[in-house]
């Protein structure tokens, strides 16, 4: 193979990794989009709004669901085969669309919209940073993991304590380690897809499903957050 020969097909694969990571942010805004038809749909349904509130059981069977899915996509995409893992994704994306439904109750729809498209602003402002920063954020991984490993207790906690200060404290909180994820998980997404001693093939595809995995879910969870502190209650 001469020299011209080796440097096109360089390139080829190049643009073929390229074209792989632009399906992260496809595949992670279909999801939203899913998410975002499901949660309006179950919102404008008396029956089934009426189900979700009245009967916990349906609730943590749908919570329970939605982490079982993650857990299963995240520990087994590698054995899998990619129209799998899209199902279980498509799947997860419908059942948080149901459970996110009830922010309709507690929040109004203007409100809903409006920290929508901040978080849409944000997210896009914050994963282009992590995109384009020449800065290894790889040392972000641990802190960002403990931040939220506290989020996490200090919410359950708070769910028995109902501290209107710990409230606060951890939306605000959630805030910054979500912001700080999504740089993160771009950039690791970006080395991972970009290798250029990587594959084009469906592993490189499933890994680009698994990304956008983890970019919906900072998404979601920063909307969330942003919500908590800018939402205006109904």
């Amino acid at each position: 193979m001469d020299y011209n020969t080796s440097t096109i097909s360089i390139e080829r694969k190049k643009s073929a990794q390229l074209s792989v990571f632009k399906k992260v942010y496809i595949w992670m805004s279909l999801a939203l989009c899913i998410t975002g038809l499901t949660a309006l749909i179950i919102a404008n349904n008396n029956d089934i709004m009426y189900s979700l509130m009245q009967d916990e059981a349906i609730f943590w069977i749908i919570m329970i669901a939605e982490i079982a899915l993650v857990m299963v996509i995240a520990s087994r995409i590698g054995k899998m085969s990619l129209t799998t893992a899209t199902i279980l994704f498509i799947l997860y994306s419908i059942l948080n669309g149901v459970s996110m439904s009830l922010i309709f109750i507690i929040y109004t729809e203007t409100s809903i919209a409006a920290t929508f498209f901040v978080t849409a602003g944000t997210f896009a402002a914050i994963s282009l940073y992590g995109y384009i920063t020449k800065k290894d954020l790889s040392s972000w991984g641990s802190i960002l993991i403990m931040g939220l490993i506290g989020i996490v207790i200090a919410s359950v906690v708070n769910m028995f304590m109902a501290s209107e200060t710990l409230y606060w404290i951890i939306s605000y909180a959630g805030v910054l380690v979500f912001v700080g994820l999504t740089a993160y998980d771009t950039q690791q997404i970006k080395k991972a897809l970009l290798d250029p001693n990587l594959e084009v093939d469906e592993n490189l595809n499933k890994l680009a499903l698994f990304g956008a995995l983890k970019l919906y879910l900072d998404f979601i969870n920063l909307f969330l957050h942003l919500l908590r502190i800018i939402g205006g209650r109904d």
